[in-house]
C-alpha cells in the first residue's frame, strides 16, 4: 500500500527513464488516426494510444485527450519494428485512482460513487473510474431503492491493487456518523432536561424514544400517573413527543426517561384533599386476585382488599368490574408511599380508628 501521494516525479523516479516498457512518460497529443492517438513522447516516431487504452466506450477521445496539450502515459509494448511505442493513459490514471483510493482507505474517508449496476447481491459502483462492489449486507435501508446513475455516499472496506479488489460500504458511513452523533448526544445530556424525541419502538416494558441519534427507555412505569396495561394504551410508532431525561449512564450509554414526570404529580393534590376518615366515591380501575384498585382522585388508585371486595359483592350481590363506581371510606392514606387502603365498611374504619387513638395513647403513656 502506498503510505503517502506520489507526484508524477515521484513515481518517474521509480524507473530508468529509457523508454522501456512500464515507464511512465510525458507526451504531447499531436493528431489521431483510425488506431487511436497520436503522441509525441521524444522517441524518434510519434507513439499510439490505441483508443481502447486512451477512453470508455462512451467518451469522445478526442475530447478526452486535446490536441497539443501535454499528458501522463504508460509505456505498455517498447517500439516496434517501425520505432513505435505503444503507450496508455487509462492505465495511468487508473494507477494514480488506486492511490487516491489507498489514501481514502487510510484516512477512512467518505467518497462518492455512481451506481453502474444493480445486481443480486449488491451494488455495482464507479470512484474515479475504478469498479468497485457494495454487498447488500453492507448498504444503509436508504439505499435500498438506488438506481443506476445515483451517487451514494461510501467508505472502504477491503482494497487489493494486486486483485482490483474494491469492496465498499454505505453501511459503515451510517453506523460512524451515528456513533459520532451518540458521543456528541451523551456529551450534552443531562437528568431534569426536557428532550423532543420520536417513538421508535414499543415493548410490553416500555417505549424506545430516538432523542436524534440514540435511543432512551420510556418504562411503563413513567408513562403516566395513571395506570396503564399497555404502552400502546397511549404510544404508537411514529409519535413525536416531550420527555424529560431521569437518568444518564454515561458507561452503559442508556438513557432512562419520563412522560409522567412533565404533569403535575397528582398525589400532591390528593394530600390537600382526602384524609383518613373520608368517605369516597372512587371508579373501579382493576381487580386483581389481592383486591380492586379504585380510582378516588385523578390518577389516584388506592387499594379495597380482597376480603373487603367479597364482602361488598356479596352484600351487593352483583360481581365487581372495571368501571363501576363504589362507594367507600379511606382506612389509611400513606402520601409519601403513595398509598391508600380502603374499606366499606364504617364500623370497621371506626374499630380502627379507635385502635389507632388507643395504640397512640399507649405510645403517649410509654413515653412519659
Amino acid at each position: 500500500m502506498v503510505s503517502k501521494e506520489l507526484s508524477f516525479e515521484e513515481l518517474l523516479a521509480k524507473y530508468d527513464y529509457s523508454f522501456k516498457r512500464g515507464n511512465l512518460v510525458k507526451g504531447t497529443v499531436c493528431g489521431y488516426d483510425s488506431y487511436g492517438v497520436l503522441v509525441d513522447i521524444g522517441a524518434k516516431t510519434t507513439a499510439l494510444v490505441p483508443t481502447r487504452e486512451a477512453v470508455d466506450k462512451d467518451e469522445n477521445v478526442e475530447e478526452k485527450l486535446e490536441k497539443g496539450k501535454e499528458y501522463e502515459f504508460l509505456i505498455v509494448r517498447e517500439e516496434d519494428e517501425d520505432g513505435r511505442f505503444l503507450l496508455s493513459y487509462k492505465k495511468v490514471q487508473s494507477a494514480y485512482a488506486w492511490q487516491e483510493l489507498e489514501k481514502a482507505k487510510a484516512d477512512d474517508a467518505v467518497i462518492l460513487a455512481e451506481v453502474m449496476n444493480v445486481v443480486k447481491g449488491g451494488l455495482l459502483v464507479e470512484v474515479s473510474g475504478v469498479r468497485g462492489f457494495v454487498p447488500s449486507s453492507q448498504m444503509c435501508a436508504k439505499d435500498a431503492n438506488v438506481t443506476v446513475g445515483d451517487k451514494i455516499e461510501l467508505k472502504i472496506l477491503t482494497l487489493d491493487t494486486t486483485q482490483n479488489a474494491f469492496i465498499l460500504s454505505s453501511k459503515k458511513v451510517y453506523d460512524d456518523s451515528a456513533e459520532e452523533s451518540r458521543k456528541n448526544i451523551f456529551s450534552q445530556i443531562e437528568a431534569g432536561q426536557v428532550v423532543k424525541g420520536d417513538v421508535v419502538r414499543i415493548t410490553d416494558f416500555g417505549a424506545f424514544i430516538d432523542l436524534g441519534g440514540i435511543d432512551g427507555l420510556l418504562p411503563l412505569s413513567q408513562l403516566s400517573w395513571k395506570w396503564i396495561d399497555h404502552p400502546t394504551d397511549i404510544l404508537k410508532v411514529g409519535d413525536k413527543i416531550d420527555v424529560e431525561v431521569i437518568a444518564v449512564d454515561h458507561d452503559k450509554q442508556r438513557v432512562s426517561l419520563s412522560l409522567k414526570s412533565l404533569e403535575p404529580d397528582p398525589w400532591v393534590e390528593a394530600e390537600k384533599n382526602i384524609k383518613a376518615g373520608d368517605k369516597v366515591e372512587g371508579t373501579i380501575s382493576r381487580v386483581k386476585h389481592f383486591g380492586a384498585f379504585v380510582e378516588v382522585f385523578p390518577g389516584v388508585e388506592a387499594l379495597l382488599p380482597h376480603a373487603e371486595v367479597e364482602d361488598l359483592q356479596s352484600k351487593s350481590g352483583k360481581i365487581l368490574n372495571v368501571g363501576d363506581k363504589v362507594m367507600t371510606y379511606v382506612l389509611k392514606f400513606n402520601p409519601n408511599d403513595k398509598r391508600i387502603a380502603l374499606t366499606f365498611d364504617e364500623n370497621k374504619l371506626k374499630e380502627d380508628q379507635s385502635a389507632e387513638t388507643a395504640e397512640t395513647a399507649a405510645e403517649t403513656e410509654a413515653g412519659e
